[in-house]
């Protein structure tokens, strides 16, 4: 009887491991295991390929998955059929299975060795058994977890399709893991929900548009106004250095700007301000006087502990021919205290041929800087009539308690002229611009590449562009909007707008021919009626910076951080191209334009400066700091 020992020091058993985790091929390898079985009197004369073979010889066993049963049935047969062969049909066995010299055979075996070889491959079966139950069962919980977690959250392009978009609009990560595993969002949950309502309302135009907040205001608790007069504030001296006369030029709000400098000039250089005269030859062309357009009663009442103003030039003063000066914009205090104030006390009456911008908005002290402020927030009150036919206006837009929108489209032809502005305009359209833009004289620029401009953000918004941004941002089909313009320029521009939000109102359609008669013909009039409709209205949003955006957006950042929305006209351009260019879906469009905004919604934030005065934010359009102050937080 010959002796039987196996070892796998070279080879092992090779066997795939099956698992969710892992789909490629992977070897483990079996516990060696060697028999030295030696009977008396048993030798092993066995010879293969004319040598001794080694008592140690290498058996290899291939152990397939726990779903086949090939590796097993091989041992079975050998256990009913190898015991009684001779060794020559043994040695005739082994030799079939040599290769490149390499011997891998059994020899001749005892019955006893082979019985105990056939109990370990029998408990190696049924642990194959079990095994293969055991992973059917795992695979069968996984296949339900994941038809359940597929019907309850969707297909998983759609699930990462949503996860993508999420964090794109919040910027939060793992927004869709951490929601399976039931993560509490206590910081960001607010808003998550609030931009899904948002999106929802753009797109079916819902009546949710009040619980989506996109009628909500920023957050402003931690400030207050603070221009009022000062307790040591010194009494005003009577003794005054001269008179100052003022024509305020531009429009409307250009010359509200203008006149607030000219009050704290005149502060400056201790003298009294005559009542401002106005421009009657700008673009509009209203013949509005000063006591037109503003309670100038109240407006010297409400300034008279801050500087001297008379109606009228004092008849002893009235034969005197006034020096005229233009003064260097942006100035600060020590120009007209160095340079202008002498020429005053020489002269006695000055006359300031220009208004607009003479101040610089920042390096100015604070005491200047609230009046300035006083001038502007309540001083310079719009005459009984426009007030009262403004608040009428404010009543009917809102009807039911509904909100509404304050929209400034200046997509109007001076406009688009002025900044050679012609995007979606015909070509008859975009010469009339040009050739409006050449035959007025003190517009500097005369030839201008509209298309580099709008993608710079230089142009006004158009109004299908307009339309787009608001439904982007969650504004529904049926928001009440009140314009704050004049006529949108080209044939059927309006069109794109008026499908999309049907309910437009302005001055004209809210009231009666007879209503406005007392205003024909007096643009800045209307335009007054504009700003008092604009001011309270829930939310104002401004398509091109121009001097009605400053003049309204820095009012209402005065008046507690009423929602303004300010929008980036560059990017946001970009992306109406790429939706157009059918590069990107509405929903990621919406998404992107809500993540693009959300911080221009009219909070608190320190005034921008700059390397040069132009490039300065505008001190009218935001009056902190100057004019609102932070409290202090207990």
């Amino acid at each position: 009887m010959s002796t039987f020992s196996e070892s796998n020091s070279d080879g092992g058993v090779s066997q795939r491991v099956n698992s969710p985790r892992f789909s490629g091929p992977m070897t483990r390898r079996a516990h060696s295991f060697k028999r030295n079985n030696t009977h008396a009197g048993a030798t092993n004369n066995a010879a293969v390929s004319g040598g001794s073979l080694s008592t140690h010889n290498e058996v290899e066993l291939q152990i397939n998955s726990p779903r086949s049963e090939d590796g097993l049935e091989s041992v079975s047969e050998r256990k009913h059929g190898h015991h009684h062969i001779h060794n020559n049909h043994l040695h005739h066995h082994v030799s079939q299975r040599v290769h490149g010299g390499v011997v891998k055979g059994f020899l001749k075996r005892p019955l006893e060795s082979i019985g105990v070889v056939d109990l370990g491959f029998r408990e190696k079966k049924k642990i194959g058994h079990w095994m293969f139950l055991v992973f059917c069962g795992v695979c069968l919980f996984m296949g339900v977890l994941k038809i359940c977690a597929t019907g309850w959250l969707g297909s998983a392009i759609e699930k990462a399709q949503s996860y993508q978009e999420l964090s794109d609009s919040n910027g939060i990560d793992n927004l869709m893991d951490k929601r399976s595993l039931g993560y509490e969002y206590r910081s960001r949950e607010g808003d998550v929900e609030r931009t899904l309502k948002t999106v929802e309302t753009g797109v079916g135009g819902s009546h949710t548009a009040k619980e989506s907040e996109v009628w909500s205001k920023p957050n402003s608790e931690n400030f207050t106004q603070c221009i009022d007069l000062s307790k040591n504030h010194k009494k005003l001296d009577a003794k005054i250095n001269g008179y100052i006369l003022v024509n305020a030029n531009g429009g409307l709000n250009q010359m509200r700007f203008g006149i607030c400098d000219m009050v704290a000039v005149a502060k400056i250089m201790k003298a009294t301000l005559v009542l401002p005269s106005l421009d009657h030859t700008s673009y509009w062309a209203d013949q509005s006087g000063f006591k037109d357009l503003f309670d100038w009663k109240h407006f010297i009442d409400t300034l008279k502990d801050d500087v001297h103003i008379v109606e009228t030039l004092p008849p002893a003063f009235a034969g005197i021919h006034p020096f005229s000066k233009t003064p260097i914009s942006w100035s600060k205090v020590p120009y007209y205290k160095t340079e202008v104030l002498p020429l005053l006390n020489q002269h006695k009456v000055i006359y300031f041929t220009h208004t607009d911008s003479r101040l610089a908005n920042n390096g100015i002290p604070k005491s200047i800087q609230k009046l300035r402020c006083r001038v502007n927030y309540r001083a310079l009150r719009y005459s009984a009539p426009i007030e009262e036919f403004g608040n009428k206006l404010v009543s009917r837009m809102q009807q039911n308690g509904n909100p509404y929108l304050a929209l400034h489209l200046r997509y109007e032809k001076d406009m688009l002229s002025f900044t050679g502005c012609s995007h979606n305009l015909t070509a008859k359209e975009d010469e009339e611009l040009r050739r409006m833009r050449y035959e007025v004289g003190h517009w500097k620029e005369k030839e201008i590449n509209g298309t580099e401009r709008r993608l710079l953000g230089g142009c006004p918004l158009t109004p299908r562009e307009t339309s787009l941004l608001l439904k982007a941002l969650g504004f529904p089909s049926h928001t009440r909007i009140y314009l704050v313009a004049g006529e949108a320029y080209g044939e059927g521009s309006m069109k794109y707008l008026e499908d999309d939000f049907p309910n437009i109102f302005s001055h004209s359609t809210l009231s009666s021919e007879e209503e406005l008669s007392d205003f024909k013909n007096h643009q800045n009039m209307l335009a007054g009626i504009d700003y008092v409709v604009a001011l309270q209205s829930d939310v104002f949003l401004y398509t091109y910076d121009g001097n009605m955006a400053k003049a309204v957006q820095g009012h209402r950042r005065f008046e507690n951080f009423k929602k303004t929305i300010n929008p980036d006209k560059m990017n946001f351009v970009k992306l109406v191209d790429q939706l157009d260019e059918g590069n990107i879906s509405w929903k990621k469009f919406s998404s992107k334009v809500k993540k693009l905004h959300r911080d221009r919604d009219g909070a608190p934030y320190l005034r921008e400066s700059g390397e040069f005065p132009k490039q300065e934010e505008s001190f009218y359009a935001n009056p902190l700091p100057g004019c609102i102050c932070e409290t202090r937080k207990e």
